[in-house]
């Protein structure tokens, strides 16, 4: 068997499970099909790994975008919030 679909849920779309053997001998073809959903590869019928387009992978990690960097280009990166006064705190004493 080379090729199975599945109907289980991955990102609310199906996708094919291809046995490492048949992946690697029709690898263009599996790299083809990451175009309408991702690719599914089993070892021993345990599903290892998963290719996706590398559209699906940009949305799943994100603009790579540092948190410094995104803050800085907020539009509310000048609110002024108001933040309750802190409550005066017991200090601990700590051993050295």
């Amino acid at each position: 068997m080379i090729n199975t679909q599945k109907k289980q849920s991955f990102s609310k779309e199906t996708y094919s499970v291809w046995q490492l053997q048949a992946a690697k001998a029709m690898l263009s073809e599996v790299i083809k099909k990451t175009r309408t959903k991702p690719q599914i590869i089993t070892v021993r019928g345990e599903e290892t790994a998963a290719l996706l387009s590398i559209e699906e992978y940009r949305k799943l990690t994100g603009s790579g975008q540092s948190l410094y960097q995104f803050i800085q280009d907020s539009p509310l990166r000048d609110l002024e919030l108001e933040l309750p006064p802190r409550l005066p705190e017991e200090m601990r004493g700590i051993e050295l």
